[in-house]
């Protein structure tokens, strides 16, 4: 057997594999008393059937499967040995000029073509600067959150005109252009959200009401023609409200206003426990300390991701773009052109991360250990749960669950790569300067729009 490669640039190759009978007769013959002796025909007792009879009825399509294997196990072989850094996997060569007999004697030749990785360095330091930010909890965003809390705590009361914030219990009735009612039309009696009502103007309208009370109202333009709101508060389906163009009656039957709750010592004795907090201030203080303890996970994302960008920016060097491409049409064959030219930029921009990845792990010597990626399943298992049952979970069961979901290995494989990138970035975060800066979070907010 001889196999060479031909290197068409530093990130293109071909392999060319030769193997002569003298390779795969062995392995041929041994497959072929393999099945002599599994095989059941008539005429012959079980395991008695002649190798013979089995290679003239059988012969070429197991001498296939073993050239095949053979030729798999040497080209996987050759790139261990070789040491070489593949994309992808190899695609075969197609000749269509190259014909076989597969006649248990010809030599075969076989070429394929490889994605070599690109030789890069990694040189982040103190020079490099990223800006790391603190955000600050604003007025207007503490003064919602403690809005939303002291109503969460607060009574409901039944005021006689409705003010901004109020939520009408209403009856919509589908109107024809004319004006009348639609016959057969949507009638649905339903809480309508005042807050929730996009359009300024239609939101001044239905402040003022009282019981009774009717106006037309343009549904769409309200909600601003989102058909999942529009549908929900009609009672229909969203196909049904994204086509909706009729005007709607609307009549109150009640006006319902949540008062806040009032700010003493037994409604800080329920959020925090008995005198924990005592005074107004204290019960500010300790909303924004919980709030900027949320908002430093946003700070984080946004960190992460603009270390992401940073290195991709950074560290410059391409890739075998067109055999990538080729790669990804082989490996999907019903990814269109349209699709592989449109998700191709994303799809080399985390290929590139990943190489950025595994550079800065191995020249690190980065460990990662077992014990990190069951703390990660666990984590990410119990902020699961913790969207569907207030109640935590123990964490003897918790840890049930982690060795359960780690024994699957596409999930193994996903909190590997994600404490792998986590290591990574953390890393960078040592080596660069990290620009703190403090900022309000209305600013932060638009900030990450």
């Amino acid at each position: 057997m001889n196999i060479t490669q031909e290197k068409i640039d530093n990130l293109n190759a071909v392999v060319k594999i030769n193997i002569d009978p003298a390779d795969y007769q062995a392995r041929v013959d041994k497959a072929i008393k393999e099945h002599a002796k599994k095989a059941k025909m008539p005429g012959f007792r079980p395991g008695m059937v002649p190798p013979a009879h089995i290679k003239r009825m059988y012969g070429k399509s197991i001498l296939v499967d073993e050239v095949n294997t053979l030729l798999s196990d040497t080209l996987n072989n050759y790139i261990t040995e070789q040491k070489l850094e593949v994309l992808g996997q190899p695609l075969p060569k197609v000749d269509n000029k190259q014909e076989y007999n597969w006649d248990f004697a010809d030599n075969f030749e076989f070429n394929y073509e490889i994605g070599l990785a690109p030789e890069f360095a990694i040189d982040f330091s103190s020079k490099d600067k990223i800006t790391q930010y603190n955000i600050k909890i604003d007025e207007e965003t503490l003064a919602s959150r403690i809005k939303n809390i002291r109503r969460s705590y607060g009574k409901m009361t039944n005021p006689d005109v409705s003010a901004d914030d109020d939520v009408l219990y209403a009856q919509l009735t589908q109107l024809s252009p004319d004006g009348s009612v639609f016959d057969d039309g949507i009638v649905n009696t339903t809480s309508v959200r005042l807050d929730q009502v996009q359009d300024e103007k239609i939101k001044k309208s239905l402040i003022g009401l009282k019981k009774d009370d009717e106006l037309t109202l343009d549904i769409q333009k309200a909600y601003n023609n989102d058909a999942a709101k529009i549908a929900a508060i009609l009672g229909v389906d969203e196909d049904i409200a994204a086509d909706l163009k009729s005007n709607f009656r609307l009549t109150v039957k009640n006006v319902n206003r949540l008062e806040e709750g009032d700010l003493n010592q037994e409604f800080f004795d329920k959020l925090f426990g008995e005198s924990a907090v005592t005074d107004e201030a204290g019960f500010r203080a300790k909303i924004t300390e919980e709030i900027e303890t949320m908002m430093n996970q946003d700070s984080d994302r946004k960190l992460q991701n603009d270390i992401y960008n940073y290195s991709i920016d950074k560290v410059q060097f391409n890739l075998p773009d067109e055999f990538l491409k080729r790669w990804l049409k082989a490996t999907n064959e019903k990814l269109t052109e349209e699709e592989l030219e449109g998700g191709y930029k994303d799809f080399a921009q985390n290929l590139k991360w990943t190489l950025i990845e595994n550079k800065i792990i191995k020249e690190n010597n980065i460990d990662i250990k077992y014990e990190e990626i069951f703390a990660a399943a666990k984590q990410s298992l119990d902020q699961q749960f913790r969207m569907y049952s207030p109640q935590p979970i123990g964490d003897e069961q918790l840890s049930q669950y982690a060795v359960q979901y780690l024994q699957n290995k596409e999930n193994a494989n996903k909190v590997f790569d994600e404490v792998k990138a986590l290591k990574t970035l953390d890393y960078i975060k040592s080596v660069v300067a990290l620009d703190k800066k403090d900022i309000f979070y209305n600013e932060f907010k638009e900030l990450v729009k």
